[in-house]
């Protein structure tokens, strides 16, 4: 367990350090309205893998990546009956759920619920999450209780002025690897949109 758990942190930081020679793949997504740092997007459907934690923000973070990513790098059962290795994706997303947290990762657009192995860790599950619209804003640093916080307020007041109606709770997203310096950390605060009555 130990040295998967090793290879899995070398492989995440391989995988963005190489970010400049190959591209790390994000859910595609049409900008309906924006005014930097925010944005109104509408997302495509896609597969996500995702687990439920519970704890504070940061060590649920820190647990559900490394369960997810057990998934991704081979702890799971194909349809061959072999272990099959996913593409990374960014983000990773985490958001309140119940009294806990639920991460996840998005999966690479050409796979379905049907072509991905099954996941072998029973606290990870494959979701159709489908097409919706959210709110963004985009921010740098590290993403602690108090920048949250705050992000999310100005979002929420960004949402107001353009009569924009939340339909979910906020969610964290983080596009880069742990040892990114701070001011070229990319970081989002996502609110999903209620639909259109």
């Amino acid at each position: 367990m130990r040295l998967l758990l090793a290879s899995i942190g070398i492989c995440f930081v391989n995988l963005f350090y190489m970010g400049h020679a190959m591209a790390i793949e994000e859910p595609p997504f049409r900008v309906l309205q924006s005014e930097p740092p925010f944005e109104y997007r509408l997302y495509s459907g896609f597969v996500v893998a995702e687990t439920e934690l519970a704890g504070d923000f940061d060590a649920a973070s820190r647990t559900g990546f490394r369960r997810v990513a057990g998934y991704i790098f081979g702890d799971n059962q194909a349809q061959n009956g072999g272990i099959r290795k996913i593409e990374m994706t960014a983000p990773v997303t985490v958001e309140p759920k119940d009294q806990g947290w639920r991460l996840h990762f998005v999966m690479p657009s050409a796979e379905s619920l049907s072509s991905l192995p099954r996941p072998n860790n029973p606290d990870v599950k494959l979701r159709q999450v489908p097409e919706h619209a959210v709110a963004v804003v985009r921010f740098s640093g590290f993403t602690t209780q108090g920048a949250i916080e705050e992000q999310t307020s100005k979002l929420r007041k960004w949402m107001v002025s353009k009569q924009l109606e939340a339909g979910g709770t906020a969610q964290v997203a983080r596009y880069n690897d742990p040892f990114t310096l701070p001011w070229r950390r990319r970081n989002e605060i996502l609110i999903p949109i209620a639909p259109t009555r």
